[in-house]
């Protein structure tokens, strides 16, 4: 009686454990299974690897969403930060500085590039206004008399920048202009031909400051 009572008890569960095994979703459940029937003592080692199989697609979900993704814009602010601090260093340094880069990569005092520059914005500016307004036109004459006083005063000869292109396209402007005014009078128009001569110097100079 015994030996039935323990049959009926143990045909159910193990019935009862196969569906549960064999279930989609439990293939681990089912090697378990089959290594305890047939292996018992390779339980421990079988599910040994289904925590290894589960833990290792975990881990690799998590580098894959967390590890590699998240420390981007960890890595975006930095390199964001140091271009803004060498911005700043490169911004002091330029204020303290004397010399400047030009256009065409030389380097020259800042002080001669700001007169040049003063030059031919002011002359270009006298020479394309409308002589018939007098008022607007003896503006900018003043205008253009005054930077080149200034420039001549201090740069004219100086072995720092004379034999730059630009001191050079100045020079020749400079000269056509007084060369001009001082044989026809400081009250004579401009020909055309002159003033394309100077704006066309000027032009050369600006494209070296």
């Amino acid at each position: 009686m015994a030996l039935n009572l323990a049959a009926k008890i143990s045909v159910p569960t193990v019935s009862n454990t196969m569906e549960t095994v064999l279930r989609p979703g439990n293939e681990c459940k089912q090697l378990q299974f089959k290594n305890h029937v047939v292996n018992p003592s390779g339980e421990a080692l079988s599910s040994r690897r289904c925590i290894i199989a589960r833990t290792g697609a975990s881990l690799l979900a998590f580098l894959t969403f967390n590890g590699s993704l998240t420390p981007l814009p960890v890595w975006a602010e930095s390199d964001e930060q140091k271009d803004e601090d060498e911005g700043v260093v490169g911004t002091i340094k330029s204020l303290f500085d004397p010399n400047e880069k030009t256009k065409s990569g030389k380097v020259l005092p800042k002080a001669y590039l700001k007169s040049a520059r003063e030059v031919v914005k002011t002359l270009r500016e006298s020479l394309k206004e409308d002589p018939k307004d007098m008022a607007k036109f003896r503006r900018t004459a003043d205008s253009a008399k005054e930077s080149i006083r200034d420039y001549l005063s201090n740069w004219r000869g100086q072995q720092k920048v004379a034999n730059e292109e630009s001191y050079i396209e100045l020079e020749k402007a400079i000269r056509s202009l007084a060369g001009f005014y001082a044989k026809a009078g400081p009250s004579a128009p401009l020909p055309e031909e002159i003033k394309n001569e100077i704006l066309n110097d000027l032009s050369t100079a600006e494209e070296f400051l």
